[in-house]
């Protein structure tokens, strides 16, 4: 089993559009403040709570939400190795081990350290135009290069450590994180990785007569989109696109940053997690 955690100074972090999250932080709030710790309440769009983060003042940050609130929790977080614990309060929650019902005994767990940390890779995605970085994102899901709003695929050479893989014609491509490919890699038809590796996926979307399965990188690799043709975008964990023109280049590989999630049980549960999400569908 992996080294316990116990946690001294919790922040609780809500999504501003679910009320029903603010009602649920207060409680935890008493939760803990009757166990001894004060657990100041916050959004995850609070220019005070990045604040803070970045000044070191917690070294645990509650999440209650969706698999999109965990997704701006680790942008806020991993840069500065906060610990995230996420609460389902959304639908599905793959990124989330701890349902709504259960945190009294989750966070009881946590305080009588039975918990770990699991770490996962993110991403460093650099726009290149004429040789100059525009800009520098991570993401804990994927990078994704697509069509913009005109309905026809966009042609891409994708490099890998410097030299050519293939050129896809396609509605787009994605490079996911082992993380990221339960999320959008998947219902693009792309494996499921195990959360530990380190690898790059990468993902065709819906490509026409080219090369149109998935592609595992070594550890360690590159990758670098080159954009032939205009009407192609960016987007990084789902946020707002950017737009890309021809001969532009996406450059990906792993981050210097791994968001920490806090886990609990042996590291399994990812596969029973998995399941059962997967199950929601049978008849």
């Amino acid at each position: 089993m992996p080294d316990p955690f116990l946690p001294r100074r919790p922040v609780i972090a809500v999504h501003p559009k679910m009320p029903e999250a603010l009602a649920e932080a207060r409680a935890i709030a008493v939760f803990l403040k009757e166990r001894g710790m004060d657990a100041p309440i916050g959004t995850l769009y609070d220019e005070s709570l990045y604040r803070r983060v970045k000044s070191g003042n917690f070294d645990l940050l509650i999440a209650l939400g969706g698999d999109g609130t965990m997704l701006r929790a680790a942008h806020l977080c991993a840069p500065y190795a906060v610990p995230i614990l996420g609460i389902n309060l959304g639908r599905l929650g793959f990124l989330i081990q701890v349902e709504q019902k259960e945190w009294h005994k989750r966070l009881t767990q946590l305080l009588n350290g039975k918990a770990w940390i699991e770490k996962r890779m993110m991403l460093l995605v650099e726009h290149v135009r004429a040789g100059e970085i525009k800009s520098v994102s991570h993401a804990l899901n994927e990078a994704t290069v697509s069509r913009g709003q005109v309905l026809r695929p966009v042609h891409l050479s994708v490099d890998v450590d410097g030299r050519l893989l293939t050129t896809y014609v396609a509605d787009g491509l994605i490079a996911a994180t082992p993380t990221g490919s339960t999320a959008y890699a998947m219902a693009a038809g792309g494996p499921i990785l195990p959360p530990e590796l380190r690898n790059i996926l990468i993902v065709p979307i819906a490509p026409h007569l080219s090369v149109d399965q998935a592609v595992i990188l070594s550890e360690g690799s590159s990758v670098s989109i080159h954009i032939q043709g205009e009407n192609t975008v960016l987007s990084v964990d789902g946020q707002e696109a950017i737009g890309l023109a021809e001969d532009d280049h996406v450059n990906v590989r792993a981050g210097e940053f791994a968001a920490q999630f806090v886990r609990f049980g042996n590291p399994g549960y990812f596969y029973r997690n998995l399941t059962a999400h997967m199950n929601r569908n049978s008849i």
